[in-house]
């Protein structure tokens, strides 16, 4: 159990938490939600003891081990994979240290006997000398191969990694799991695994995710940051969002109350107030008008954008034709023969090989080139593209944002390019800042822009999701549903899938897998051919 009592954090002027009290219990799992720069991240430092500049306190259960998600990538690529997850259990790692010490002494006491024969005993207890299976355990079911264990961690492309790391966190059964964005970077497969890992899980699990599907199916609580309190709903997700949405309209409810109350009172005072006979009670009216709070119903920090795709012209029959579509890059072949159609109302989404993906998407968007093969675009089509890495559009920082979305517009009026920045909660002087201070998500942000001022019939997105938070990707969620157009898109997340795509493909490698129309039975299909590879 860990216990948060009048936990407080400012920076500089502004107030991160205040007076913040919790519990956080054994068999529940907290899914942590808030509007970026909120301190979802810093409320897990806070408990994981990483950071310690607050007022207050939190106390851990004695003997309990909190085991947190690393987030540098390459604080272990000297170490083998295999020991790499055993390093998460940090009394196991020691206790063997120890141990290891003890037996290497030339001069081998009595007293050192005793103390190894001690030593053993812990480690028994700790599962030590089932570490390397319990290892190979979640590292099998994340999708890290077994050719892999015994290498490097150096050796390890990016994706594995994160797979490595999130068994680390996992491995040894650790009584507090703190996982900041646990599902970053994975696989369908591997989420999926996690999910059903956390699910029978009976420890205390505190998680941060902008995965809706993710936390409908693994938390028993939300913990929501507003208003720089920490409040705890019971139950996942969608009955948080439910459960907001009906506090928000009663909270709107009183306020309109409040509001007119008080036109009431002023239009008494703005009457009787010359007026002799009842100065009396307007001066009781006015006591009554100054007694109304009407700030004390806030507005949730929580800002969502609007998003909207609207197609300059509809496309015709003949949209999308790929024919022997090759590429090798540094000598290895990233597309094989790949072929497919895009039909008339198709939404569909891409899985499996991100290099893959990722190349096709640089290729129909004209940023690469074929080894071989065709494209055939129609002549009514005109599309718009999201690339997985949006850094070269950045590269000029002292562009301001005006400036910056003024390139891709027709209209070079400033207030109609507010108009698309303002959709995307740049207005004011927000719209003047440069883009070299922009973070990762008010990047997506400017693309998005950008895309919908384009007017395309045709959408191609390699991953959208990433580095949003929950409104805005729901917000492109809806607008993708609702696009009458046709979308080309990656994701890694099952609800934005389910709720957009209408045809699923996957790359098995550099090969191009055709699958269905519903997600439950790409699933399916997909684990039949696994399991035949």
């Amino acid at each position: 159990m860990i216990t948060v009592n009048n936990v407080s954090l400012n920076y500089g002027s502004r107030a991160l938490f205040t007076k913040v009290n919790l519990k956080f219990l054994p068999g529940n799992c907290y899914g942590v939600i808030g509007a970026n720069g909120a301190g979802k991240s810093t409320f897990l430092k806070i408990l994981s003891g990483e950071l310690d500049d607050y007022s207050g306190e939190v106390n851990v259960e004695p003997g309990k081990r909190i085991s947190t998600l690393k987030q540098d990538h390459f604080a272990f690529d000297n170490e083998i994979v295999l020991q790499t997850v055993i390093l998460g259990n940090t009394s196991l790692v020691e206790t063997m240290k120890e141990r290891d010490a003890i037996y290497e002494k030339p001069d081998f006491s009595d007293a050192d006997g005793i103390r190894a024969g001690e030593l053993e005993e812990m480690i028994e207890k700790l599962g030590g000398y089932e570490a390397e299976s319990d290892a190979g355990q979640p590292l099998s079911g994340l999708g890290v191969d077994t050719a892999l264990h015994d290498q490097k961690m150096s050796c390890l492309n990016p994706g594995d990694k994160v797979k490595v790391l999130l068994a680390q966190a996992l491995f040894g059964n650790p009584d507090i799991l703190l996982l900041d964005e646990p599902t970053n970077d994975l696989d369908i497969r591997a989420i999926h695994w996690l999910e059903d890992f956390l699910i029978k899980y009976e420890k205390t699990v505190i998680v941060v995710s902008h995965d809706r599907h993710f936390l409908n199916a693994v938390c028993t609580h939300m913990a929501d940051i507003d208003f720089g309190k920490i409040t705890i709903f019971t139950g996942n997700y969608d009955f948080w969002y439910q459960s907001s949405q009906l506090i928000r309209q009663m909270q709107k409810n009183e306020k309109k109350k409040a509001e007119e109350k008080a036109k009431e009172l002023k239009d008494f005072i703005a009457r009787f107030s010359a007026n002799a006979s009842k100065s009396k009670q307007a001066t009781a009216r006015k006591k009554a008008l100054e007694k109304l709070d009407l700030g004390s119903l806030k507005a949730s920090t929580r800002k969502f954008p609007y998003v909207e795709f609207k197609p300059n012209r509809d496309a015709g029959n003949n949209l999308l034709r790929v024919e022997g579509l090759s590429k090798t890059i540094d000598g290895k072949s990233v597309l094989k023969n790949v072929s497919f159609e895009l039909h008339k109302d198709d939404k569909i989404a891409f899985f499996g090989e991100e290099s893959a993906i990722t190349t096709l998407f640089n290729i129909l968007a004209e940023e690469d080139k074929p080894d071989s093969g065709t494209i055939e675009w129609g002549v009514t089509t005109s599309y718009a593209y999201f690339p997985a890495d949006n850094s070269s559009y950045f590269s000029s920082g002292d562009l301001n944002l005006i400036d910056w979305l003024r390139q891709y517009s027709e209209d070079k009026d400033e207030s109609y390019i507010r108009g698309f920045l303002g959709r995307m909660l740049f207005s004011g002087d927000e719209a003047k800042k440069k883009t070299n201070v922009l973070s990762g998500g008010e990047k997506v942000r400017m693309m998005l822009s950008k895309m919908m001022m384009s007017g395309a019939n045709i959408l191609i997105l390699d991953g959208p999701t990433s580095h949003l938070d929950l409104e805005s990707i729901q917000a492109l969620n809806n607008a993708l549903k609702n696009f009458t157009g046709n979308i080309l898109f990656s994701s890694q997340d099952q609800e934005f899938v389910e709720t957009v795509a209408n045809r699923i493909f996957e790359f098995k490698g550099d090969s191009l897998v055709v699958h269905s129309e519903s997600f439950d039975e790409f699933m399916g299909i997909s684990d039949l051919i696994n399991n035949a590879l």
